[in-house]
């Protein structure tokens, strides 16, 4: 399946093409303040390939808070986070916002909420590394 999701004035856009096998698409809310503030809801698949297009990288910002372990996207034109990227073993992972996808059902999320409070670093790693977006590329 072949999604599209953008921030708000289409500065930063992705193309996330989502596993066949895998019809249902997790939607992730974390607890955290973060995403809280945001209104974010995430979701991954490790065998999904994202595609990430920016039309003016002078206008997107990344934030890292807590372990500083992952990058959160922000357009400074619109203020909204499509994606949060984690580089591990030299490997780049991702998630995107459901909240930021084009034209999708939204009966194909299977919502929950998700904390990962008291995680170590180790095991937070691990868990990206598992369940992330691991086919990611951002185009020139």
């Amino acid at each position: 399946m072949e999604l599209h999701g953008a921030c708000h004035c289409g500065n930063l856009r992705f193309d996330l093409t989502w596993p066949a096998a895998a019809a249902r698409i997790p939607a992730r809310a974390c607890t955290c303040t973060f995403c809280r503030k945001h209104g974010a809801t995430w979701t991954s698949h490790v065998d999904a390939r994202l595609r990430v297009h920016i039309e003016d990288p002078a206008h997107i910002a990344r934030y890292a808070f807590g372990t500083n372990t992952a990058d959160f996207h922000v357009c400074t034109r619109c203020g909204v986070v499509p994606l949060a990227t984690s580089t591990i073993d030299a490997r780049t992972y991702a998630v995107v916002n459901i909240n930021t996808f084009e034209n999708i059902d939204a009966a194909l999320f299977d919502r929950s909420d998700s904390s990962v409070e008291g995680e170590s670093l180790d095991a937070r790693l691990s868990r990206r590394s598992a369940r992330w977006i691991a086919d990611v590329q951002f185009a020139d």
